[in-house]
């Protein structure tokens, strides 16, 4: 009871949220220790670029809610699609009916997807795409009387949700100590991570080495095993990891040459977060056989996900000797017509200005975040469009660096949110997402406090004896 009572006592809304929060909400991602008595940051307005707290200081919204409020915060025009739809049809059962605003959507989607990725299966989220998307490996494969075909390859670093099977993919350190999964089921490869590469070797041997480890892992398991690759095209929980240039494409061709299902994991980067609809292709240059996505879709104002799928699966399926399997998947919540509604608009918002606006300002983000390599206490700065990451290393030397790497991220944190911006710190990480919207003048703003957390941070340990850079 002291734990409660003194987060009652220290409320930052005034009414008593933070303790009811204790009381009754579970948060995501708890510890054992905390769960089920915890409240967090009250956050109880948005604006644009801006969040505003329980006591009215505004930060800017840098990890963009969780990389999803692409549009801003307050956009009056997706507020207005959600009413509109709830009040022609607010829900229809996706088992034997349909709804208008899915179909449209289907049809907006497939005309940005490469290739002939026409088809959309819709989710309430990215873990239950990716999910959904493994789920459809397999009922392709036993359909195609390939039962052994179901090994997924999947990378450490990787993060992919929080369902079972979309989580047995995680690579994240800790995320899975003390979680179950289908581990038998999947093959973990090495992070894409120039910045981890080993001592002394290029970036071009570091992808020489990456598509080699693929090659031999497909040899040692068999490719009659294997079912599926699955590959955020960059990584961006596990620390916005931009790959080598040429190392997807060369992935995907072995895929394609070992009839391996290349599925793109998109959740992230989708709609406009690197500067296309769909990055797949345009940025990265791979056409894969699936691309699950999330977000951005609504800019996180309706939960919505989904699955682009390729003509060719399922035209393989109509011709195969079983034509009563059934796909026996699907959600209550499947193609549901206010999401799609407020997806459309989101679309009409991304295609009307931002995409081009997402363009102009992602490189300049990117040069402005580099100069805070200049402080000592950062290792690198790394990023593609409107998403980045500085990583610190603090503990260069110690056997056991994330004891005090993990310190630093809190720190960094507490101190920008100080100054005005709301971080998203991943062990010694500082993630990097801001809304689509964020002006040069902004990006400024969010350097600035940046420049000024890693600096107070960096005094805090050296005052307290911890660390000498």
């Amino acid at each position: 009871m002291a734990a409660l009572e003194k987060l009652d006592a220290a409320d930052a809304a005034g009414d008593g949220t933070t303790e009811r929060a204790a009381r009754h909400l579970v948060q995501p991602w708890p510890t054992a220790g905390q769960i089920g008595a915890e409240a967090r940051t009250y956050i109880a307005y948005g604006d644009g670029i801006y969040i505003t707290g329980a006591g009215g200081e505004r930060l800017i919204d840098g990890p963009a809610g969780m990389w999803c409020v692409n549009v801003g915060h307050r956009r009056a025009e997706l507020a207005d699609a959600m009413r509109d739809q709830a009040m022609e049809l607010s829900y229809n059962t996706p088992w034997y009916t349909m709804n208008e605003p899915s179909v449209a959507l289907s049809e907006r989607l497939a005309a940005h997807a490469p290739g002939d990725l026409n088809h959309v299966f819709y989710t309430t989220g990215g873990s239950s795409a990716v999910e959904t998307a493994l789920r459809f490996m397999q009922f392709y494969n036993n359909v195609r009387g390939r039962q052994e075909k179901k090994t997924i390859l999947s990378r450490q670093g990787a993060y992919h949700g929080s369902t079972y099977l979309s989580g047995s993919l995680n690579g994240r350190p800790r995320d899975r100590d003390w979680m179950d999964g289908a581990d038998g089921m999947v093959v973990k490869l090495s992070s894409p991570n120039p910045f981890r590469r080993p001592a002394g070797m290029s970036v071009e041997a570091f992808s020489d080495f990456l598509v080699e480890e693929f090659r031999e892992t497909v040899a040692r398991i068999g490719a009659e095993r294997i079912g599926a690759f699955v590959a955020e095209p960059i990584q961006a929980s596990g620390g916005v990891i931009v790959p080598p240039d040429d190392y997807l494409p060369r992935i995907a061709q072995i895929c394609r040459d070992n009839d391996i299902l290349y599925i793109s994991d998109e959740v992230v980067t989708a709609f406009g977060r690197v500067g296309e609809v769909f990055a797949s292709l345009d940025v990265f240059g791979v056409e894969p056989d699936m691309i699950t996505f999330a977000k951005g879709v609504t800019s996180g104002y309706f939960p919505l996900g989904g699955v682009m799928m390729s003509d060719r699966l399922f035209e393989t399926l109509r011709r195969s000797n079983h034509p009563d399997a059934m796909f026996a998947h699907g959600l209550t919540y499947s193609s549901h017509p206010v999401g799609c509604a407020v997806a459309l608009k989101n679309l009409d918002l991304l295609e009307g200005g931002i995409l081009d606006h997402a363009r102009s300002v992602g490189p300049y983000f990117q040069q402005r975040l580099r100069t805070l390599e200049e402080l000592p206490l950062v290792g690198e700065v790394r990023g593609l469009g409107l998403m980045a990451c500085i990583e610190c290393v603090a503990d260069r030397d110690s056997m056991n660096p994330l004891k005090l790497d993990n310190e630093v991220g809190r720190r960094i944190d507490r101190h920008c949110q100080e100054l005005g911006l709301l971080v998203r710190p991943l062990i010694n990480m500082c993630v990097m997402s801001p809304p689509l919207v964020i002006s040069r003048e902004q990006v400024d703003d969010m350097v600035a406090i940046l420049r000024e957390g890693i600096s107070r941070t960096m005094d805090d340990l050296r005052r307290e004896g911890l660390w000498r850079g």
